[in-house]
């Protein structure tokens, strides 16, 4: 049996990591250079980097940033935010990201799973959804979660693996920040749907909501932002804990 994987998240605005509840209210968690580093020698499986505003301003997720991340840092690392061009994904890929998170430009322009996926492997390609409940139906949301589209999760899931995504970031706005559980059932209907590893994100709140994801959600690892940079929760108990409920960690 593959291990669980526990990632941490950082998202980042102007060099800062924040967090907030459902993509809005952010609050300042930190030094992202210096929360990475402790992660890291924590045992944290990976890292996710994203820039949550480089979409919206128009800009490049900052290059120098994930210089320095890579650095401080001896654990797979993916990268996201802003990334149009396949030139976008070489100059991350350089700059000491393992992975790139593709959003936004996955939706409007899917070409650019292909041909990252043709230009670096699948294995550097994530998909990034961010899904929201709208009528009963998960909807896909572009731009940091601002822009709606009639896109179905799942269906955006099993489009993106078919042109080349190795991964999928699958992130749940309505339960984002509130610590209330991951989204199990959405996650376990994307994890059915793809032949791809799946990572759940938005809701974690306890050790136990990690066992839920893992067993009725089917995700291949969990991500959690606040719980991880406020201390609430710690990674070397997380994993001795889910260790215990017999899931494959690595300690």
């Amino acid at each position: 049996m593959l291990a669980k994987r526990i990632i941490p998240c950082l998202d980042v605005k102007d060099g800062r990591t924040v967090k907030g509840t459902k993509f809005v209210n952010l609050r300042d968690a930190g030094d992202a250079v210096e929360l990475a580093e402790i992660y890291s020698e924590q045992g944290a499986d990976e890292l996710v980097f994203l820039d949550i505003t480089a979409t919206n301003e128009k800009r490049r997720t900052l290059a120098e940033l994930v210089k320095k991340v890579a650095a401080k840092i001896n654990i797979p690392f993916t990268v996201g935010g802003g990334i149009n061009t396949v030139e976008d994904i070489d100059i991350l890929l350089n700059s000491g990201a393992d992975k790139v998170s593709i959003n936004t430009s996955a939706v409007k322009n899917p070409n650019i799973l292909s041909d990252a996926a043709k230009n670096f492997g699948s294995q550097c390609v994530v998909l990034a959804i961010d899904a929201k409940l709208v009528e009963n139906v998960w909807k896909v949301f572009l731009n940091g979660g601002r822009i709606e589209t009639e896109l179905k999760a799942i269906e955006c899931a099993k489009r993106g693996v078919n042109l080349g995504a190795g991964e999928i970031l699958l992130t749940s706005m309505n339960a984002d920040g509130t610590k209330n559980g991951f989204e199990i059932e959405l996650t376990r209907k994307v994890s059915e749907a793809v032949n791809v590893p799946v990572i759940a994100s938005g809701g974690a709140g306890t050790e136990e909501d990690f066992v839920e994801v893992f067993t009725k959600g089917k995700a291949d690892a969990g991500l959690a932002a606040s719980i991880f940079h406020f201390r609430e929760i710690e990674i070397p108990r997380l994993k001795r804990y889910l260790k215990k409920r017999d899931i494959a960690v690595r300690i």
